[in-house]
């Protein structure tokens, strides 16, 4: 357990751990920017407790503290990354507006692959930021990937043409924001366990805040200023996140600290320059619950975003004479920002991988919901539809770090969430164009949306397979358990026979 800072021995032993003397070296997790110096010590005292655990458990989360600012600008990390993907529509309209060619016939598709790209690229790239996370630490990762969307965002704002933006947003820009990402979710696990799920749900309401906002933060920007102007105060969101990034003080050492023992007499040494032992973790696959987890996932997601590609579009041949058709976007991200704090603090009550259960519920109102969208014949059901849809997406979302977590511990959380984003990225990306693909053949999207239903129906099917699974591992491993105690206890027993081993004298029954 950590001792608290009132404890005058803790005190002691953590002077001790850390003497007076110049700063550290830019290897250890500790210096970082903060707010007070108090804060400082208070985080260092936690910190240096926490490295003192010895063999293979992971240390203890303080459940707060310097947390709560960690959570703070996991929030932002979250809020920016999505708020601006999720506001590319607006983008989309003014880049149309700019850049289009009059004999340019294709000009909308060309258009839409940029913001394509860049969302499926932040999701394709989570399992190799997981590697770097794991090497290099959850800090210097969040960082970089944020100086490198800063650099993306602000080129992208120089282009002329349409074609430099698969470059410069669909990749670069994008890739950062995918290395600025995926260290917020597994820093969390560092500093929570048991409000793991209050905080996750806080942490992502953040891109739903971002995506009430942003849309209106745009479009008046837009008018205003122009696209290139607003894509460059886009980056100040950016170099507020790569401000936020040194929040990150990890509390479980990377691998590359633990190789040079942390310590700057080890800077220049053998293994301090060796490579680490495991780059792709693909042991976490022999965890068979977790492998469920990560085929059920991506397998629900085949239509699970469907409707929020093509939803303008059936809105606006079905219900012509409404205006403000973009309140129904509005309507999703408010329920999803309620739904991650709702399901994300029922997640904290739920024991261990019993959480998934809010994932097979979550999946069935989402695919109920797409199947309803075509029924819709009044504009105010439709709103009702996003509504109860964006609460349940808000409850998929918050409780995926917390489901990591307890399937494969807080070690390798990081490369079992950079997996599942990863497998996440392929339906994400071919799911729309083949709902796109379908309304281009049948001439509606009545068929695409009842189509977009069934992969989180079998989805969530799927994971109702991860408790059984759990459960019997932890009943074969504690009968393991059970016998190797009783063998234990035999052994014992027969040690204090008469004449064995000198515990008794032959003569006598007085034990020596």
């Amino acid at each position: 357990m950590v001792p608290s800072q009132e404890d005058p021995a803790a005190e002691r032993e953590t002077n001790e751990a850390q003497p007076p003397g110049p700063a550290p070296s830019d290897d250890a997790p500790l210096p970082g920017p903060g707010p007070s110096d108090a804060s400082d010590v208070a985080a260092e005292k936690v910190e240096v407790e926490l490295r003192r655990s010895t063999g293979n458990e992971p240390p203890v989360p303080p459940e707060g503290g310097w947390g709560w600012l960690v959570m703070l600008a996991a929030m932002w990390c979250n809020g920016s990354v999505f708020g601006i993907q999720n506001a590319y529509g607006v983008l989309f309209v003014s880049m149309l507006d700019t850049f289009r060619a009059k004999d340019d016939e294709n000009m909308a598709f060309k258009t839409a692959w940029v913001g394509s790209l860049s969302m499926g690229m932040i999701f394709f790239c989570c399992p190799i930021v997981s590697v770097f996370t794991d090497v290099f630490g959850c800090r210097r990762t969040a960082v970089v990937g944020a100086a490198v969307g800063f650099v993306g965002l602000m080129s992208s704002s120089f282009v002329s043409s349409i074609e430099p933006l698969y470059l410069t947003y669909g990749i670069i820009f994008a890739c950062g924001c995918s290395f600025a990402y995926q260290p917020s979710l597994v820093i969390l696990g560092h500093y929570f366990k048991k409000r793991l799920g209050l905080v996750n749900g806080i942490v992502t309401a953040g891109s739903s805040v971002f995506t009430i906002l942003l849309p209106l933060l745009l479009g008046n920007l837009l008018s205003s200023v122009g696209l290139s102007n607003t894509l460059r105060v886009l980056c100040i969101f950016m170099f507020v996140l790569f401000l936020a990034g040194f929040t990150y003080r990890p509390l479980v050492p990377s691998a590359k600290e633990k190789e040079s023992g942390g310590s700057r007499s080890s800077f220049f040494s053998r293994r301090k320059l060796s490579p680490p032992k495991k780059i792709f973790n693909f042991s976490l696959f022999k965890e068979t619950a977790y492998a469920v987890w990560a085929a059920g996932i991506p397998l629900a997601l085949f239509g699970y975003f469907v409707p929020y590609v093509h939803l303008m579009n059936h809105v606006k041949k079905r219900f012509q004479d409404v205006n403000n058709k973009e309140v129904l976007f509005m309507c999703i991200g408010v329920t999803s920002g309620v739904g991650r704090l709702l399901f994300g603090r029922i997640a904290d009550y739920l024991p261990g991988v019993k959480k998934v259960y809010l994932q097979v519920l979550s999946f069935f109102f989402i695919g109920l919901m797409s199947m309803m969208i075509p029924l819709c014949s009044a504009f105010g059901a439709l709103i009702a539809v996003c509504l109860i849809m964006g609460l349940f997406d808000g409850c998929f979302i918050s409780i995926m770090a917390p489901i990591a977590f307890e399937l494969v511990g807080p070690q390798d959380a990081s490369q079992a969430i950079g997996f599942l984003l990863g497998f996440m990225s392929i339906p994400m990306t071919v799911g729309p164009p083949i709902a796109g693909l379908l309304h281009d053949k049948l001439g509606s999207y009545d068929v695409a949306f009842y189509l977009a239903g069934i992969p989180p129906f079998i989805g969530g099917v799927v994971l109702c397979l991860i408790p059984w699974i759990h459960r019997k591992k932890q009943r074969k491993g504690s009968k393991n358990t059970g016998g190797e105690k009783t063998e234990r206890m035999l052994d014992k027993q027969r040690s204090l026979l008469p004449g064995s081993s000198g515990i008794f004298k032959k003569d006598s029954d007085s034990i020596i």
